[in-house]
């Protein structure tokens, strides 16, 4: 891996947790999702990029990296990115960035200007519209976190600040619209990092609206109407609080939660309810865990 992003450093202090045997059964798991072509499968059968970067990340957290000249291979099938979303564009140059190849940043950056043309009016990034007058939390934080991926400066951080805080929520969580009257945990966690990011300090407002959504039984809920946790909201919100130099109540039940979503066939469940397993969810899994690790 070319650069170590923080989020697979935390990710990594997982195997601190963990048996010889567990992470031996979760690299299997993450080596059966690899297809022919080099990329990782997704939800289906069939290689999916987005779900690439995901188990890449995983198995360098492992200390198992996969095979580069593979993913190499399946990466180039997407030439820049032109015909991209925003999001598989993004996704496109993180894979780039962290492939261990001397070109392979000046690729990653290669696909930037197409992120740039998510840029909305109002100076953040719009994940879903090109062009848009308003941008997202979710927009502004993939763009930041590619550009610093890709050892490149995102454009104009001044007006992501700005966008990124008047999506700020009533409760003082944040949300992706304007009007929403409340955060939810995965925005809110996305702002406290890009708050972070962009030298802001830490507001205990927004730390106790996340906070608001821990369970005491383990896990974090989605938002305050949320029936139960899920791994998702639990890893954002557990490597928001590490990296603002907070902690949750406890650690054990978070432990307890994310182990009981661990499947028979070595991967890791979203929630209690969800039948499948797959490669995101293996990395929220060890990002949650490295994030309540001491060291």
């Amino acid at each position: 891996m070319s650069r170590t992003p923080d989020m697979v450093r935390t990710a990594a202090r997982a195997i601190r947790f963990m048996e010889k045997s567990d992470i031996s059964d979760l690299a299997r798991y993450l080596r059966s999702q690899i297809q022919p072509d080099g990329g990782f499968r997704g939800r289906a059968a069939a290689s999916d990029l987005y779900y690439t970067l995901f188990g890449g990340a995983c198995l360098a957290a492992l200390k198992h990296p996969p095979p580069p000249a593979p993913v190499r291979r399946y990466l180039e099938s997407f030439g820049d990115g032109a015909q991209l979303d925003f999001v598989h564009s993004a996704t496109l140059a993180r894979c780039w960035a962290a492939l261990p190849y001397p070109f392979s940043s000046r690729r990653a950056r290669k696909v930037l200007p197409h992120l740039e043309a998510y840029r909305s009016a109002d100076g953040g990034y719009n994940a879903a519209l090109r062009g848009a007058g308003h941008g997202t939390v979710y927009g502004a934080f993939l763009a930041f976190l590619t550009y610093e991926e890709t050892g490149a400066r995102v454009p104009r951080p001044e007006a992501l600040r700005a966008c990124v805080e008047e999506l700020r929520a009533g409760d003082d969580g944040y949300a992706n619209a304007a009007e929403m009257p409340g955060g939810t945990t995965t925005v809110t966690a996305a702002a406290i990092l890009l708050r972070k990011w962009l030298d802001l300090a830490v507001d205990p407002r927004v730390a106790a609206a996340l906070r608001a959504c821990e369970c005491p039984a383990g896990g974090f809920l989605a938002s305050a109407r949320a029936p139960g946790p899920d791994l998702l909201s639990t890893a954002t919100a557990l490597y928001a609080l590490r990296a603002s130099d907070l902690h949750p109540a406890r650690v054990e039940p978070h432990l307890d939660f994310v182990e009981s979503l661990w499947d028979d066939n070595g991967g890791f469940r979203g929630h209690p309810t969800d039948p499948l397993t797959d490669c995101e969810y293996a990395f929220y899994a060890l990002l949650a865990l490295g994030s309540l690790h001491e060291g």
